[in-house]
């Protein structure tokens, strides 16, 4: 972490030499040389850390001396960051006193300064001089020290650091457990179960890095096992066994809209999955048990036993004691180490080499680097990873003769070939792959949250904030190209990422950054909690927190954090945590998500927190506003509030470093003020706009240029001049949600439609409630568009000419109740074609049409190929790229179009349509859709 950090000073003493800052610290006497020296003391520093960062794991005093490095680093950020800020505001409202001056028409001069100020301004100088200048001796003095250590001065070759550009993280792929996947499989599809009970439960112990979560996924995602089971659920336990969590995520995966599931007493919860489960042949995945009691369990599986026979209960765990609780020894399956062959294909495999390929020296080296894996499929992925980049003989040989593998301080085997990748990141990505331990294992992180996060500290080496989101993608790729992380899901829909780290992974980090980062959960006991010094934690998380005496002593012990997360904690406890959060002075993130309700308000204290960059009050559904004080938040980057039901407005005017507003959720938000001066913002998820003088108006997006990713708008009441938010120079936004709830002019909607044209480079659309009838023109200019939804437009007669979009991949239609025929107008050839040929639909993948109460007819091309005079004209293709049709809800519709047929179709699936049912089921009708491989009728 030092390395990094080092770094991040010398960029901000480069800032403090230069304009406004530069003058400010000139007007205290010899406080620019001290500066000067402070530079100079951690540069000859920074030459040795690459060294003294790998010694520290065999190296105690080495340890000590880059702890306090780090520390003494932390305090000259903290005065650096307190001076430039300082600077920057004052600057910032001279500018406003000076605007305000001119718009009253008063001559702005300098004798309408209060002298008072001035005086405060010569004494906050000097004391930023005077402590400067201690960090100083003490940083000089660590310099010192560093002799003894005889530290070699290394520097990274520049190669190293440039990595291939990928565009995507890499696919999951197994090698070596088919016998073990078969054995899985067979079981889960067997008539028998012991003693006619449901569920049978079958569990897969191995130690940790061998594969059992992937190989329960394996098993999970099998088609067979898919269509066997009427309901599939999967669960993260992890430890410690949490009941009451499992039994809600049971619910939540058997039916995501029961409010059961919001329950915190078993008996409801064990209740509900009794019911909902009744009948069901059902398979539950439990990944990862650690230590649940006997007790524990008995009132989890009560919930499962009214399933079918032939349920099946999968769990994964270290432990075979776990078999043994849940009386399933009988059905155990032990996982052994995976076989040298298939450690070597997994590795070649990580590595993006083709083993055949590999010169016979790597060959050697590779197999001798395999061997050191011993059997662990992690380590084999872990190394194959690291080896991705590196292509030569002597790269590979170092990895192989790594003092790493001699390590005998290391806690287990596996965590070596971690470490071998680990100092093989940059300093930066270091620091970014460390941050993320605040939170608990199997915590799904999002991709750009966590940039954000890593952000709000600094850890991203770029001066604008959209080059720092480009970096922190990088990082968070490579992170992801060296088997980091786990689990990850690509949403292209809204150009996002989700993933989880390794369990093993995660007590690797933990390991590197124990006195550091510290999570601590108060549902265990406290002999139970990790112990470290509280003056060297900066990232505290808490877990299960409840209000008590020894909470508030707890918190005010760690005054140096610069993160507080809080999860998941009593609603009494919510508001003291922040009433101590506002006095923890060096916050540059905090995080507060509730159990229920969470904050009633926020205390005007907050202003204080000068550094604080990142602030996610989610789920704080009882706040209702927030104070002024925000408004002295200079310095902050993310604002969350997601959640937030009850807020009524939000003030940004004086937020101008804002790069990321969230209030998806706050149903009561009718404005957010200031919001046209950000000119700068670059996410906003959603936008509400009405027609009184205390709500937002188009307009205000007008200026809001820098927009990327998506945004929702809805238009409440009757809006007008939509025009003005001259949405067609948001170049970078590529997803958008348009709502017209509660708008009920129709006239007035089509105007407003055809106000908002879209930058053509727009990769997915929705449009929602909409009842101006036909769609606007620019529409069909929307070249890029990828994704689009129409729903519940019900004035619309026809559908659009949307075979003409070149790019589309994926058209759900839903509940445009005025459209009764669709003809070849939708195909995009209902005029003249200029060309003789003419593809309709060209990339279309994914088409699903549902809820079409009046749809009768759907028409062909036949009759419309008659019709034309010119033959040249009939050489048509019609969706040549369509693997997926689904056809739902649609009670009327009679039969579908031949050209479906010709199409490459994968899946149909047709359900409550009972004409098309009928009709597909006949045998001369079925005879047609006979070669599509996935057909569901119902």
């Amino acid at each position: 972490m030092a390395e990094a950090l080092v770094k991040v000073l010398l960029e901000r003493l480069a800032t403090v030499a230069l304009g406004k800052v530069r003058g400010e610290f000139k007007l205290v006497f010899g406080f620019e040389e001290e500066v000067k020296s402070l530079a100079r003391n951690l540069e000859a520093i920074q030459a040795v850390l690459e060294d003294a960062e790998q010694r520290q794991v065999t190296e105690a005093t080495v340890r000590r001396w880059l702890s306090e490095l780090t520390e003494v680093s932390y305090e000259i950020d903290d005065v650096l960051d307190e001076w430039i800020t300082q600077v920057r505001k004052r600057q910032m409202e001279k500018e406003e006193k000076h605007a305000l001056a001119i718009a009253k028409k008063v001559r702005s001069s300098a004798s309408s300064f209060i002298s008072g100020s001035k005086v405060r301004r010569f004494i906050h100088r000097r004391e930023m001089a005077g402590r400067i200048k201690e960090l100083n001796e003490r940083l000089a003095l660590i310099d010192k020290e560093k002799q003894s250590f005889n530290f070699q001065n290394t520097t990274r070759d520049p190669q190293l650091l440039v990595r291939q550009k990928t565009t995507s993280l890499p696919n999951v792929k197994t090698f070596g457990r088919d016998n073990e996947k078969n054995l899985i499989v067979s079981k889960l599809l067997s008539e028998s179960s012991e003693g006619n009970e449901a569920p049978l439960i079958i569990p897969i112990v191995g130690m940790g890095g061998m594969g059992k979560t992937t190989l329960a996924q394996l098993v999970y995602n099998d088609e067979n096992v898919k269509s066997y089971f009427d309901k599939r659920i999967r669960v993260c336990v992890s430890d410690p066994f949490e009941e009451i969590k499992i039994a809600q995520a049971i619910i939540e995966c058997l039916d995501r809209d029961n409010t059961s599931k919001n329950s915190n007493q078993l008996q409801i919860l064990v209740e509900c999955i009794y019911e909902l489960l009744e009948g069901k042949k059902f398979l539950l995945v439990l990944d990862d048990v650690w230590s649940p009691k006997l007790t524990q369990w008995e009132e989890l599986i009560k919930s499962l036993c009214n399933g079918a026979i032939g349920s099946r209960v999968l769990v994964t765990t270290r432990k075979k004691e776990v078999a043994t609780l849940m009386k399933a020894t009988t059905q155990l399956i032990l996982l052994e180490e995976l076989a040298q062959t298939f450690c070597l294909s997994l590795f070649y495999y990580n590595a993006d080499m083709n083993e055949s390929s590999v010169s016979q020296e790597l060959q050697d080296i590779g197999l001798e680097i395999v061997k050191r894996c011993n059997g662990l499929p992690l380590a084999a992925k872990t190394l194959g990873s690291l080896m991705r980049n590196k292509k030569k003989i002597h790269e590979w040989q170092a990895i192989l003769r790594s003092k790493t593998w001699e390590l005998k301080e290391i806690q287990q085997d596996v965590f070596r070939p971690l470490l071998l990748s680990y100092h093989d990141l940059t300093p930066t990505i270091k620091r970014c792959l460390l941050y993320c331990v605040i939170f608990p294992k199997n915590y799904v992180y999002n991709k750009n949250n966590l940039i954000e996060l890593w952000m709000s500290q600094d850890y991203l080496d770029a001066k604008g904030s959209k080059e720092k989101i480009t970096i922190g993608q990088n990082y968070f790729d490579d992170l992801g190209m060296r088997s980091f992380f786990q689990d990850v899901v690509v949403d292209a829909k809204i150009e996002n990422i989700t993933c989880k780290i390794h369990d093993i992974v995660h007590d690797f980090l933990q390991y590197l950054t124990k006195n550091e980062c510290l999570i601590q959960d108060f549902e265990l006991g406290a002999s139970e909690r990790t112990e470290v010094p509280n003056d060297k934690v900066h990232h505290l998380t808490l877990l299960h927190a409840t209000e008590s005496d020894s909470l508030v002593s707890f918190l005010l012990s760690y005054k140096k954090l610069r993160t507080l997360t809080a999860i998941d904690s009593s609603n009494n406890s919510t508001n003291p945590i922040f009433e101590l959060t506002v006095q923890l002075k060096c916050l540059r993130t905090v995080i507060l998500h509730p159990r229920n309700n969470g904050l009633v308000e926020i205390p005007e204290m907050i202003g204080e927190l000068i550094h604080l960059r990142y602030l996610d009050l989610s789920g704080n559904d009882k706040l209702k506003e927030l104070p002024s004080a925000m408004g002295s938040l200079y310095n902050l980057q993310t604002l969350r509030l997601v959640g937030c039901d009850s807020l009524r407005k939000v003030d940004v005017r004086r937020l101008i470093n804002l790069r990321h507003l969230y209030v998806d959720g706050c149903g009561s938000l009718s404005i957010i003020q200031g919001i046209e001066k950000l000119t700068d913002l670059q996410r906003l998820d959603r936008f509400r706009v009405g027609d009184c003088d205390e709500e937002n108006k188009f307009e205000d997006l007008k200026d809001l240029n820098q927009l990327q990713g998506g945004l929702t708008i809805e238009t409440k009441g009757n809006p007008n001049m939509a025009e003005k938010a001259i949405m067609v120079n948001k170049a970078h936004l590529l997803q958008l949600k348009l709502d017209f709830q509660l708008s009920y002019y129709a006239e007035r909607q089509r105007e407003i439609m055809n106000g908002l044209e879209l930058h053509p480079c727009l990769e997915s659309l929705s449009i929602s409630y909409y009842e101006g009838g036909a769609f606007s023109r620019w529409l069909l200019s929307l070249h890029s568009l990828r994704v689009l939804t129409l729903k519940e437009c019900n004035n619309c007669r026809s559908f659009p000419p949307l075979g003409k979009l070149a790019s589309l991949e994926s058209l759900h239609i839903e509940r445009l109740d005025g459209v009764e025929k669709v003809g070849v107008k939708f195909l995009g050839i209902d005029g003249q074609i200029s060309s003789s040929i003419f593809i309709s639909f060209p990339k279309l993948e994914k088409l699903t049409i549902e809820d079409m109460r009046l749809w009768k007819v759907w028409e062909g091309v036949e009759g419309w190929m008659r019709e034309e005079e010119n033959s040249e004209n009939n050489n048509i293709t019609i969706m040549p790229c369509l693997s997926q049709l689904t056809i739902s809800l649609c009670w009327n519709i009679k039969a579908l179009p031949d050209f479906l047929w010709k199409t490459p179709l994968q899946k149909l699936h047709i359900k409550a349509s009972p004409f098309l049912q009928e009709l597909y089921r006949r045998k001369k009708k079925r005879a047609e859709i006979s070669h599509i491989p996935n057909i569901k009728l119902g």
